[in-house]
Parts: C-alpha cells; structure tokens; sequence
C-alpha cells in the first residue's frame, strides 16, 4: 500500500533460499482422519495457496535473489515472482513428486509458462534437482551472479532500474501480463487498451515528455 515502495526483493539469510518443507511438522500435520480432517486440510492448503497468491498481485514487482538451495516451496514461491536471480551454486526442485506429494502452492500452475512444457514435465515428473546454470539456460532465471554479494547487488539494480519508470506504468505492466496467461491474447488487447485510456493522460506521462524536451531524467511521482 505505501506508494514510495516501488518493487520487493526476497532472499534468503540462512544457509540458502530455502531448504523444503520440514517433514517433521507434516507429520504432525497428517494425524487424523475421516472427512471432516480432509476439509482441514484442505483449508490449510488453500491458506497457503493465499500466501504465495499474495506475491503474484502484489502491484509492485517482486524480485527473487537465491542462493544455495530452493527447493519445494521456494519453486512456488519463485514461480510467483516476476523476476528471478541466482548464484551458480544454485540448487532447485519440485521436491514434492520425490516425496509422494503433489506440489499444490503454485509451481504446476505457473512454472509452465516461465520456461515451456517440455522442460517443466521433465522437473514436475520426476522432482530432480536442477542446477543454476539449468535453471539460466531454461529461463527460470535471467542471472547468474558470482556470489551472495553479488547477487543482492544485481538484485538492487534491478529494482533500482523499474523504480526508475513510472509506477503507474510498471504496475500496469505487471497487471497486463497476467491478465494475458490468463485470459488469451484477444481479451489481453481490450484490456490494455481500457487501461492505457485510463493512464495515458496521467502527470507522468506528462512528466516523462517535459523531462525528453529539458533533456533531463524524469521524476515520476505515480500519479
């Protein structure tokens, strides 16, 4: 909600990105029966579901910088976000399949369309694990960083170069994008256009040809 935040960037502190799901909490998770405990839990997946939902519409592009392992979870996370970096000691997997779960936060909903079906029913089907340069050549990724340092420094240029862009634009950028996987190219171009008839008389946009005509960078506010 605050408008000088203008993109998010997630990483990891620990060890790596992210290690799975804890094995030991599931099986705590999976002690009962009957129909009443399968709606619980079907609750609680959709509870998550939520969580990595909330990334992929959050107005505001998400980066993801990751390091060592992302595995499980971290796929769906990563599949959520809009761009993706890495450090070539990367490690990734839709650890599910290997452990009898079907991964259900997101990964086989969205990771198809970042790198095709043909790659992704490979990884899906059989959960192995894929390295960092795999994951650059597949175009999970679009970098490659030499280490964490590295990576957290290409991540803020990154967000630094789409702060620098009008808000209102990027965010409708992101917001198009979306509406297109989801609904096709022809809807996709109405919706654009409805969109671009609301931005196009914004202050920025008039900000950006007074800032071309003074030969200066522009200062967009958002508005």
């Amino acid at each position: 909600e605050d408008p000088n935040i203008r993109g998010v960037i997630s990483r990891g502190e620990g060890k790596g990105f992210t290690a799975g799901m804890d094995l030991l909490a599931l099986s705590g998770l999976l002690q009962g029966d009957g129909a009443d405990f399968r709606e619980i839990l079907r609750k609680k997946i959709i509870e998550l579901q939520d969580a990595m939902n909330a990334v992929e519409i959050c107005r505001k592009p998400v980066i993801a910088a990751v390091h060592s392992h992302c595995i499980g979870g971290g796929v769906d996370l990563l599949s959520a976000c809009d761009i993706r970096i890495a450090t070539p000691d990367s490690i990734f997997s839709i650890r599910e399949t290997r452990i009898a779960i079907i991964a259900d936060l997101g990964t086989l909903q969205r990771l198809p369309h970042i790198i095709g079906h043909g790659q992704f029913r490979e990884l899906a089907l059989t959960g192995r694990d894929f390295s960092g340069e795999e994951a650059l050549n597949m175009g999970f990724v679009t970098h490659l960083c030499i280490d964490r340092d590295a990576l957290y420094e290409k991540a803020k240029k990154i967000a630094e170069e789409i702060a620098a862009s009008s808000p209102l634009t990027v965010q409708g950028v992101k917001d198009v994008i979306i509406y297109n996987r989801d609904h096709g190219v022809y809807p996709g171009l109405k919706y654009v256009a409805q969109k671009n008839a609301a931005l196009l008389q914004s202050e920025d946009l008039k900000e950006a040809f007074q800032a071309f005509m003074e030969r200066r960078p522009p200062e967009f506010k958002g508005r």
